[in-house]
């Protein structure tokens, strides 16, 4: 099954379009795992279990490990969500953005090392910095298109031919680089009038949307300029929102995660 199968069986088999990110942050953990030398494991996983029936994707940021010198915690969560949880997509945020061999070794980081179904990739380095992931034919790769934090517009909002960059890069990866039909793009929730452009200008392809929950997104916004006429077409990422959600009396850190997460799933499907 290729990514993209797999994404929209994911969409229909769970109802929904929240996808649920992994930014583990050990000074937020509970109690119970303070000190445990396999906490950040322990806590994705208990995450993970807690919110799955709520989920169509979950994507661990990849600098959240690799600062912490965690990677082999990481590989132990893909493979743990690869065993237990086969049918949903698993997004490695990366934001890789390397040419060449560089790359190639960086595409099998992401889909040998830790088996993901797709990676995000920076296009600022053109068709070289992407080719690369897309030899792997049934894996994907999420570009880097309209991101939700305000600096973005430093360099997103350029003129091309008239239009912002932005848009350039959606109609390239939509019309030169999506030849496989494994491409998606990074379009921010804090900016739904771009979203609904990019929706314009790529049909049906996926789309990452981060930006609701902490970062202060609109989902009614959200849905409603990104969802495709089938009512999906979007993985909704909230990340901190859920991971540490304030437990209500009688919840411990997984049920306030899995409380959040169906919330925020039903918020999401009463706009589809």
């Amino acid at each position: 099954m290729t990514f993209i199968e797999k994404l929209n069986a994911a969409w229909t088999s769970r109802n929904s379009l929240l996808c649920v990110g992994l930014d583990p942050d050990l000074k937020k953990f509970p109690a119970e795992l303070q000190g445990r030398p396999d906490a950040i494991f322990e806590f994705c996983r208990a995450i993970i279990d807690a919110t799955a029936e709520a989920a169509c994707a979950f994507k661990p940021q990849i600098a959240y490990f690799a600062a912490l010198g965690a990677e082999e915690q990481l590989e132990r969560i893909c493979a743990y969500l690869r065993s237990n949880y086969p049918e949903i997509p698993l997004v490695l945020d990366a934001k890789r953005g390397d040419i060449g061999a560089t790359a190639e070794q960086y595409a099998r980081e992401a889909f040998e090392r830790y088996d993901a179904d797709v990676v995000t990739v920076s296009p600022y380095m053109g068709w070289d910095s992407v080719s690369p992931y897309l030899e792997w034919k049934d894996r994907g790769v999420i570009v880097l298109c309209r991101t939700s934090n305000a600096g973005g517009s430093d360099l997103q909002f350029l003129e091309v031919d008239g239009k912002p960059l932005y848009q350039h890069v959606a109609r390239l990866v939509a019309e030169k680089w999506n030849t496989n039909g494994q491409c998606g793009l990074v379009v921010g929730a804090t900016f739904p009038h771009e979203l609904a452009q990019v929706r314009a200008i790529i049909g049906d392809m996926p789309l990452l949307v981060p930006g609701v929950g902490a970062q202060g997104g609109d989902v009614e916004a959200t849905v409603k300029s990104g969802r495709t006429a089938a009512g999906t077409g979007m993985m909704i990422n909230s990340s901190r929102a859920i991971l540490y959600a304030k437990p209500q009396e009688g919840e411990d850190f997984a049920a306030a995660a899995r409380r959040v997460a169906i919330e925020t799933r039903d918020a999401i499907n009463r706009f589809r």
